[in-house]
């Protein structure tokens, strides 16, 4: 696919300057009611589970805010939304086979290029629409279907995945680490701090497989020979001695420097940053307040990893929504 994950150079500059042009600040903030609205049904949906009922709130509160929010950001019809889910899952699930990965992938594209195809009939306000409508200042050129498609769903892959597992680590932090919610309740700290510590501590993608060198890369005294695969690790940085202390592997949501790398850096920073911090600083707060009793169901070591290496989840967080049901 070609989207900015797989171009370099003035290929990459190009349509990130087109997504940028429709991805903007507006958009993202017009967004919020649509996010407060998800949120409060999801806690709706979670208030009605029976007493004492172990609820997993990957798959039912992180995960389908995550996708709710990107597909009304896209404009994916509801019809096609499960399809497209499974496609996304496949890019980042390192057990799946080939044919799996292929025939999953292949469903997605078919659907993909229907909704380009009946957005470029009738155009709405939504992402894919300005996409279609954008154009390149340069050479009045604006993205090929190809590029478009490409583009749709490496958003759609970044928009989903990465919070979902930012909303889950977050929670799961807090939980595992209750003082630092008192710091919160007593003021003394953020729900921003605690989104932040977590970005640094628990970074929701662990790995950017896989980059080429289109040239010979010199970094201290190893050399990258061109041609050769690099994989691009954003979680470590978080957790580094040289940068963070002794105290770079503790949860601390106090602590003044929470510098880490969970959205990338520079020219290459994440243009949908901002919605991703929207979601997650309007539904961790939501859910602490509607159950303040949260509790783990399960040990802190019994929460399991998701089947990737490229994504830094966890495959479900059981809970129980209040403390006495334990």
């Amino acid at each position: 696919m070609e989207n900015m994950g797989t171009t370099y150079g003035s290929a990459h500059t190009r349509l990130r300057r087109l997504v940028a042009r429709a991805f903007t600040p507006r958009r993202v903030e017009a967004m919020r009611a649509t996010i407060k609205k998800s949120v409060a049904s999801l806690l709706e949906d979670l208030a009605g589970s029976p007493p004492g009922a172990i609820v997993d709130l990957k798959s039912r509160y992180a995960h389908p805010l995550a996708a709710e929010v990107i597909f009304e950001l896209i404009g994916v019809p509801a019809e096609a939304r499960q399809t497209i889910l499974r496609g996304g899952e496949a890019q980042v699930d390192t057990t799946m086979t080939e044919e799996e990965e292929a025939a999953s992938i292949g469903l997605v594209l078919q659907e993909m290029a229907a909704l380009v195809a009946a957005k470029r009939r009738t155009p709405a306000d939504d992402l894919t629409s300005d996409l279609i409508g954008a154009q390149d200042g340069e050479d009045g050129s604006g993205l090929e279907d190809g590029e478009l498609i490409g583009t749709l769903l490496f958003l759609l892959g970044t928009g989903t995945e990465p919070v979902t597992n930012l909303v889950t680590n977050s929670i799961l932090a807090l939980l595992a680490n209750p003082g630092q919610r008192q710091l919160i309740d007593a003021g003394q700290a953020s729900w921003q701090d605690a989104i932040e510590e977590t970005l640094r501590m628990d970074a929701p993608v662990a790995h950017m497989p896989f980059r080429f060198a289109v040239e010979d890369v010199q970094l201290g005294d190893v050399t990258i020979p061109a041609g050769d695969p690099v994989l691009v690790n954003f979680a470590a940085m978080g957790r580094d001695p040289a940068i963070h202390g002794a105290t770079a592997g503790s949860f601390d949501i106090a602590r003044p420097d929470k510098k880490h790398l969970a959205f990338g850096h520079g020219m290459y920073v994440c243009l949908g940053m901002r919605l991703g911090l929207l979601e997650t600083g309007t539904a961790v707060p939501a859910l602490f307040e509607r159950f303040p009793d949260l509790a783990l169901a399960v040990g802190v070591e019994e929460v399991k990893p998701q089947n990737t290496f490229i994504m830094n989840g966890r495959s479900e967080l059981p809970v129980l929504l209040s403390a006495t049901q334990q």
